[in-house]
């Protein structure tokens, strides 16, 4: 389709034949173009895109680099590109993660293809798409989640901060820039998180202080 007003639409799947499905849904849905279709994040990382995707269907296990590890590098990589997650599982840890690391929304792969294709629109209009399964899951979390904890108590105003940075999607550099500080103070930031939220990644620092309602 070479519409200049088709939503371009990117897929990052291993399962060849969910792929292949996906691919032709798109392909032969007026308003829509298939950017590219990719069995891997490395892959996909790899592709000169002939079109520059407006949406990414990330599939959550992938051989190599995993999709909710892919998250960030995608971004990166097409920076104008929103990111969807897909899933067969509804777990939660996941759930959070993936949303953490930056995904936009959040679908199950039995969603039906008209429906996929109305949360790929909503997401390209800036909404945050989630199956229905996965919605009532991610509400029932944040109902659980502790007011303000002792946490807050712990972490200073500037760390708080450069929290929030990173669950909006900043780079380290970028939140550096946003916080007026240099990158080795935010790696100071980072080791202080850590220590005190007894955690050792971004997004497990980024999950605890949502859950505490930090952020």
């Amino acid at each position: 389709m070479n519409d200049d007003a088709a939503l371009a639409v990117a897929l990052v799947e291993d399962d060849r034949r969910f792929r292949g499905v996906l691919q032709m849904l798109i392909e032969s849905t007026p308003g829509f173009e298939l950017a590219f279709a990719a069995g891997s994040v490395e892959e996909a990382l790899r592709i000169a895109a002939i079109h520059q995707p407006r949406v990414i269907l990330l599939d959550i296990h992938l051989p190599g680099m995993s999709g909710i590890e892919g998250v960030e590098p995608i971004r990166g990589r097409f920076p104008d590109a929103v990111v969807l997650m897909l899933t067969v599982f509804e777990d939660e840890d996941r759930i959070f993660e993936a949303l953490c690391n930056g995904a936009n929304g959040y679908l199950l792969k039995k969603t039906a293809p008209a429906r996929l294709l109305e949360y790929v629109r909503e997401a390209a209009t800036g909404g945050a798409p989630m199956s229905p399964e996965i919605a009532a899951k991610v509400v029932r979390l944040f109902a659980q989640l502790p007011k303000k904890v002792a946490l807050a108590e712990h972490l200073t105003p500037q760390e708080t901060a450069f929290l929030k940075l990173l669950a909006e999607g900043h780079s380290y550099a970028s939140a550096a820039d946003e916080l007026g500080v240099s990158v080795n103070t935010v790696r100071n930031y980072v080791r202080s998180i850590y220590d005190k939220l007894h955690v050792h990644s971004k997004s497990e620092a980024v999950s605890k202080a949502m859950r505490a309602g930090l952020i």
